[in-house]
């Protein structure tokens, strides 16, 4: 089974080797950890979630090939990263594709483009990050629906329907917050016809309850059995009652009852490790403690099999509140999002630096490491399997523990194949060279 597993993620000798890179200097704070949790991280299969385009995120090749060598360094296996958000148009798309592209090919070794689960455990095995696309936004698609089918060729894994605003498929989580949600339309559905008809997961991050509420009506009706997710929502009901807390929360936040009918669909919800997301509850950073509370939440409400992580990470805050400035439509929250960072937010929770920490938090109240396994990436890998390949779980050969044990045994195969070629290169060298 080993052997056939190494043929099929086509690993042959092909590993990857890196060094460190320097350290960038962005805001967030790294949280100690036991040696035993980052450890657990390296072993495990990670799978974050980033919202950090190019210009409004990071701003030069340096920053996006610091910050993914911080995370390979941590073990973090690959993220969902952002293409595209709020009006963006194919052009945009594009643009957004082609620098995340044109820089990744600066370290070709470094990056596995993830079309399958097969290369998120490629990636896992070889120290490499996987590379997840989501786009934020359905009006990427110019009005044409035959781009799906490009999209899904580039490597698009999931799309949210409406961005914060409102646009011809419905509504997003803002104009909901601003009195205006008059649903999905007929075209949000026509979308979700092609989704579910080129395998790109449903996201429903950032989108307005009543859009929300018939997107999962027409998924269930239509599509039973097709899951659908939230990548980076936190629960409405988390920091409600606290004295700090903002009258009506934030507007990105999700109920207990959207959360529930995910649960139902089979999928899964992403707490994200953001300040300004929290109610008015922003310290200077977020601790692994406020984001063991949010994990907690959703496995009390859903489950330890229906819960992701994702950082929602900026990288830095300076380009973003630029793009906020410089875009206040998209942003017409009555200030919500820059008094948040006025009020001393200084970073989000990068993964690589708070995720070992959460670690240990989460042991403290009781988590095995099964149910850790799970929350990190082996919730998205099975709705991943679902929804790209059509594999519902009963039909997996594979249960997932075995499945676990075999990708990491292969890990430490290519990590003993790399420690033999590194030995080889020096005995050569000093033997047959010199």
């Amino acid at each position: 089974m080993k052997r056939l597993l190494l043929a099929t993620l086509g690993l042959a000798l092909c590993v990857s080797f890196w060094t460190p890179a320097a350290r960038a200097s962005e805001e967030s704070k790294t949280w100690p950890a036991s040696d035993k949790a980052k450890q657990f991280v390296k072993d495990t299969i990670v799978i974050g979630f980033f919202a950090s385009p190019w210009g409004a995120g990071w701003t030069e090749d340096k920053h996006l090939h610091d910050y993914l060598v911080r995370s390979r360094d941590a073990g973090i296996t690959g993220h969902d990263m952002t293409l595209a958000a709020g009006t963006h148009t194919w052009e945009d798309f594009l643009d957004q594709h082609k620098k995340y592209r044109s820089t990744m090919s600066q370290k070709p070794d470094k990056f596995i483009f993830v079309r399958s689960i097969r290369d998120i455990e490629t990636a896992h095995i070889r120290g490499s990050t996987a590379v997840i696309w989501n786009t934020q936004t359905s009006t990427i698609l110019n009005g044409d629906l035959s781009k799906m089918a490009a999209l899904k060729d580039m490597g698009i894994a999931s799309m949210i329907l409406v961005y914060n605003d409102i646009n011809r498929a419905g509504c997003g989580s803002l104009a909901a917050f601003n009195g205006t949600d008059f649903g999905l339309t007929d075209w949000g559905r026509a979308i979700i016809d092609e989704l579910v008809r080129y395998g790109i997961v449903l996201d429903l991050s950032h989108t307005g309850k009543k859009t929300t509420m018939d997107a999962m009506d027409y998924m269930d009706e239509k599509y039973p059995g097709v899951p659908y997710v939230f990548t980076h929502s936190l629960p409405a009901g988390l920091y409600k009652d606290t004295a700090n807390a903002m009258p009506r929360g934030c507007y990105r936040n999700i109920t207990d009852e959207e959360a529930l009918r995910v649960k139902k669909s089979g999928g899964y919800v992403s707490p994200t490790f953001t300040e300004w997301m929290m109610d008015g509850i922003w310290p200077d950073d977020i601790t692994p403690q406020q984001c063991a509370d949010m994990i907690d939440y959703y496995v009390a409400l859903l489950g330890a099999d229906h819960v992701g992580i994702a950082s929602d990470d900026m990288f830095t805050t300076e380009p973003t509140m630029n793009f906020v400035r410089a875009n206040p439509g998209l942003y017409a929250d009555g200030g919500y999002m820059t008094d948040a960072f006025n009020k001393g937010a200084s970073g989000c929770g990068e993964m690589s630096k708070i995720l070992a920490a959460v670690t240990d938090e989460l042991w403290k109240r009781g988590y095995s490491n099964e149910d850790l396994e799970k929350i990190y990436g082996g919730n998205k890998m099975r709705v991943y399997r679902e929804v790209w390949e059509n594999i519902p779980p009963e039909d997996d050969p594979m249960d997932p523990k075995s499945r676990r044990q075999i990708v990491n045994d292969l890990r430490e195969d290519v990590s003993v194949a790399i420690g033999n070629h590194a030995r080889m290169k020096r005995w050569t060298k000093d033997n047959l060279w010199e």
